[in-house]
């Protein structure tokens, strides 16, 4: 039995530079950007983003794939940190003004992937993001500084409504709106 090889360095790093160059290429020019531009863009030839992925669809699902993946790492960072001593209310309000903006620059991406079908859900890394902020909820519920009923699924409901195609000002003030139902009082941010 032969074991799989790992990527060649080499490898990884195109494939992070196509990623992200398809992610600044479609928020720039929506879906209509041909997979051309977007190897130009990253500074590959067309051949090795062809052998990255065979089709755009199949780019903007890993596109799409590590925008999630991003979340989830953060979503685990911010549990690690409470684990650690650090104050639930901070990590999960940073937590969700993190989510609002890595979602409003991957807007275009979110809207291709779905637009192309190309939304394919990660079953493994949906459990790690729904374990992390249920972490994150219990632990801001255990300081008194979350409502009691707010769950896991509540985040992710509110996460789909963020307004990530808005400016700045409206994300941020989404962000207050939204805070102010789920935390206790006011006075929970300020201390």
């Amino acid at each position: 039995m032969t074991q799989a090889r790992a990527p060649r360095a080499d490898a990884v790093r195109n494939r992070k530079k196509i990623l992200d160059a398809a992610r600044e290429q479609i928020s720039r020019h929506g879906t209509e950007i041909g997979m051309d531009e977007i190897a130009a863009a990253a500074g590959v030839a067309v051949g090795t983003l062809y052998r990255h992925f065979p089709n755009k669809t199949d780019l903007v699902a890993a596109a799409a794939a590590a925008h999630i993946e991003g979340l989830t790492a953060e979503a685990e960072a911010a549990a690690g940190r409470v684990a650690s001593g650090a104050r639930a209310l901070t990590e999960f309000t940073s937590f969700i003004e993190y989510v609002v903006e890595a979602c409003a620059a991957d807007h275009a991406v979110n809207v291709a992937a779905l637009t192309l079908g190309a939304g394919s859900e990660d079953k493994a890394t949906m459990q790690r993001a729904t374990s992390a902020v249920a972490a994150l909820v219990q632990a801001g519920q255990a300081d008194g500084d979350i409502h009691p009923d707010v769950t896991a699924a509540d985040m992710f409901l509110l996460f789909s409504t963020a307004p990530a195609d808005r400016p700045a000002a409206t994300r941020a003030r989404w962000v207050a709106l939204v805070l102010s139902g789920l935390i206790t009082s006011t006075r929970s941010l300020e201390s």
